[in-house]
C-alpha cells in the first residue's frame, strides 16, 4: 500500500510540474511551511487562475465515524498526511481592481481536496485501517499578510479506508504558514 501511495504521489507531482509555470494570470508558484498542521506545501499554477497544492507533513486530525472502533469522548489522531488540493481562485480580478493583495495566491477559491493519512503516531482510538482517504469539494479563502499565510476552507468529503469502510462528513481546514519567494532574482 505504501508503494502505491508513493507511486500516485510521484506521478501526480511530475505530471503537474510539466503543466505549471512561474506565473499564470494572477497565480504564482509558492513554497510554504505550515505550522498548525506541520507540513511543507508546494502550490503551483496549472490553469488560468487555478493552482494545485501538495502539502506533506505530520498533523493532528480527528476520527472518521465509520473508520473508528472503541472510541468515545474527544478523539485525536497524530499521523503523517498528504493533502492535495485543486483551487480555482474566482475573485482575483475583483481584488486587483480594488487594489487588494493577491500576493502568494491571496483570494477566495472553490476546489477539490484529497487527503490521505498514514499510520498513527499517537491516538486515543482504534482505526479500522492504518490508511484512510478523503475526497470532496471545498470552498475557502487564503490570505497573505506579508509572508505569513492564513488558509481556511470547508466542505463535505467522502472518506474510506483500505478495508472498504466509508462515509460522508464535513471537513474543515485552518492553517497558518510562512511563504517563501520562488521568483528568480537577477
Amino acid at each position: 500500500m505504501k508503494k502505491i501511495i508513493f507511486l500516485i504521489c510521484s506521478v501526480t507531482i511530475f505530471s503537474l510540474q510539466g503543466l505549471s509555470q512561474e506565473t499564470v494570470e494572477n497565480t504564482s508558484t509558492v513554497l510554504r511551511i505550515n505550522f498548525l498542521n506541520p507540513g511543507i506545501e508546494y502550490e503551483m499554477p496549472v490553469l488560468n487562475k487555478s493552482t494545485i497544492s501538495m502539502n506533506l507533513g505530520v498533523g493532528y486530525g480527528g476520527s472518521y465515524p465509520n473508520l473508528t472502533s472503541g472510541a468515545s469522548g474527544w478523539l485525536y489522531l497524530i499521523s503523517p498526511f498528504l493533502d492535495i488540493h485543486y483551487r480555482n481562485y474566482y475573485n482575483l480580478d475583483k481584488r486587483i481592481s480594488k487594489q487588494k493583495n493577491t500576493n502568494y495566491n491571496s483570494g477566495n477559491f472553490w476546489g477539490v481536496r484529497m487527503l490521505t493519512r498514514g499510520e498513527s503516531l499517537s491516538s486515543n482510538f482504534t482505526r479500522t485501517s492504518d490508511y484512510d482517504f478523503a475526497f470532496g469539494p471545498t470552498w475557502g479563502l487564503q490570505r497573505a499578510f506579508g509572508k505569513i499565510n492564513l488558509l481556511f476552507d470547508l466542505g463535505a468529503v467522502y472518506y474510506f479506508d483500505t478495508k472498504g469502510n466509508s462515509g460522508i462528513t464535513p471537513m474543515l481546514e485552518l492553517n497558518l504558514g510562512y511563504n517563501f519567494d520562488l521568483k528568480k532574482k537577477n
